[in-house]
């Protein structure tokens, strides 16, 4: 069985040669051309071996059954000269909060909805589809991403059951996209497609040790997603290096009627970097970044490896302003910022339920509560559903409290924020530690939460990149670069370069626990 690393050069190694042949931006790594169908198969059998026996990750909980059709059919496509896209033959994995119009469910991790398929393909997953991508399956994630109950537990859902980190089996893999990212970390799938409102995407790609992007709010189109927040929320491309990554995000990133965000000047903005990405090895010489000291202290070995990590940036020609100071008022803002989420909690699933019509047997967030209570026996063994009743309890979209919190997650995450600490300082972008070493899965007590850094990001709709910078206790720790909306092309130049001069990534070694290094 060959390693996670073997895997990606091979699988995309093949996008590689389509795009030179193609004038498709060249992206990822020449290798070896190997069918699809061939490259299926072989992913199907690992996770046989490694997802569903040995370690039993539990990552991938639905493989898609036409998986093997679609690559046949993009093998024959290629063979007649025919090319859809720079993703031919790729294997995707999906979270499982994201739509597919075929035979596969989209639940949310939820029983509720695992009844009948939705009725559509998400508008990121029309993207997939034309640039020839096949959709491998479903990824588990913290059921509802992780916004249902007071003592979540990541990795976990009364649909999938529990993920496990890859590196270290009684870990966490965080979440809320845990399967997504312990499926690329293991060589489950080259690419794997994940969401985030805060944390989602880079907490788990740090966990598991491998690069996400959380781009900026409307790169990427919502229609389809099983929504916590719309000011917030975000599909994103996860894979094991950055350029991967970005190749993955410029098929995704696209404007979309149905989606007001995707005309926002930001998104524009960011789909126009994209499409004009290109890597340069000296892309971190003179460049202003800013030191997010606020984020440190999650954990001693993190901040140990931070601070290695801005020692190669120094040597790579970066000025880094340190200290910076980017959340004037936390308390504050992680108060508006709960409140904002339960307001759109419950006015977007309500509507996004109604969307799904008869595919659904709940129409709104009154409705899953009462199955929950109904369905507690498998619903909720661990943990309850605070949130839920607590966003049920919230008025409308204009109610003063919801408009208050609005404005107040805008001055104190962008104007006051954010945005006021790149623009006295002249940043670039900031870095820091992403979050500390993975905590042990807890369903007890629920997630050991110590923190990390993707709130700022998260409330102004910026973007935010995570790229491995080592390991402590053989658990996986990232960097991570975030910046202002729009941005999102320099964030990935950035840590393009730094990803060349950073340590090895770590290869997942699926130990059983933590031990003492040698």
């Amino acid at each position: 069985m060959p390693s996670r690393r073997r895997f990606f050069v091979h699988v995309l190694g093949r996008s590689a040669a389509l795009a030179a042949s193609t004038g498709w931006p060249v992206l990822v790594r020449a290798a070896p051309a190997g069918s699809a169908v061939a490259q299926v198969e072989a992913l199907f059998a690992r996770a046989d071996a490694i997802d569903h026996a040995g370690p039993t990750l539990n990552a991938i909980v639905e493989r898609n059954p036409l998986a093997l059709a679609i690559a046949r059919a993009m093998d024959h496509e290629r063979g007649q000269g025919r090319l859809r896209g720079p993703l031919q033959g790729v294997p995707v994995l999906l979270k499982d909060n994201i739509d597919t119009g075929d035979d596969m469910l989209t639940t949310a991790g939820s029983l509720a909805l695992a009844e009948r398929p939705a009725a559509a393909d998400a508008a990121l997953v029309e993207r997939l589809r034309a640039a020839g991508a096949v959709i491998l399956g479903k990824t588990n994630l913290s059921e509802w991403a992780n916004f249902r109950g007071a003592r979540s537990v990541s990795g976990w859902s009364a649909r999938g059951g529990q993920t496990r980190n890859p590196h270290v089996l009684d870990r966490s893999p965080s979440g809320s996209s845990s399967g997504s990212a312990a499926a690329v970390a293991a060589g489950l799938a080259p690419l794997a497609v994940g969401t985030e409102t805060d944390g989602s995407l880079v907490t788990p790609a740090s966990m598991c040790g491998i690069v996400a992007i959380k781009p900026t709010l409307g790169t990427v189109s919502r229609r389809g997603l099983v929504p916590i927040a719309h000011s917030q929320d975000t599909a994103g491309p996860m894979a094991g290096n950055v350029a991967d990554a970005a190749l993955l995000l410029q098929v995704m990133a696209g404007a979309d009627a149905a989606d007001p965000a995707t005309a926002s000047p930001a998104a524009v903005l960011a789909r126009r970097g994209l499409a004009d990405l290109q890597w340069h090895p000296g892309a971190l010489a003179g460049v202003r970044l800013g030191v997010a000291r606020e984020h440190f202290g999650v954990h001693p070995a993190a901040d140990a490896l931070a601070e290695d990590a801005l020692r190669t940036l120094r040597d790579a020609g970066a000025v880094l302003l340190d200290p910076v100071r980017v959340i004037a008022d936390p308390a504050a803002l992680g108060a508006a910022e709960f409140e904002r989420l339960l307001h759109e909690f419950k006015a977007d699933l309500n509507a996004y339920l109604a969307r799904r019509g008869p595919t659904s047997r709940v129409r709104d967030l009154a409705a899953l509560i009462r199955f929950n209570h109904a369905n507690a026996e498998r619903e909720m063994p661990w943990f309850g559903q605070e949130t839920f009743e607590a966003a049920q309890s919230r008025g409308g979209l204009d109610s003063p409290t919801y408009r208050q919190a609005q404005a107040t997650c805008h001055r104190l995450g962008w104007t006051q924020g954010l945005g006021a600490a790149l623009r006295r300082h002249r940043l670039d972008a900031i870095v820091a530690p992403t979050t500390g070493p993975a905590y042990p899965i807890d369903p007890v007590g629920g997630d050991h939460w110590a923190g990390g850094c993707s709130q700022p990001a998260a409330v102004a709709g910026a973007p935010h990149v995570t790229v491995p910078m080592g390991t402590a206790f053989a658990l996986p720790v990232g960097l991570s670069f975030y910046g202002a909306p729009g941005h999102d092309a320099r964030l990935l130049q950035l840590a393009w370069a730094y990803e060349r001069r950073a340590p090895a990534h770590a290869e997942p070694a699926f130990r059983p626990t933590v031990t003492l290094p040698r």
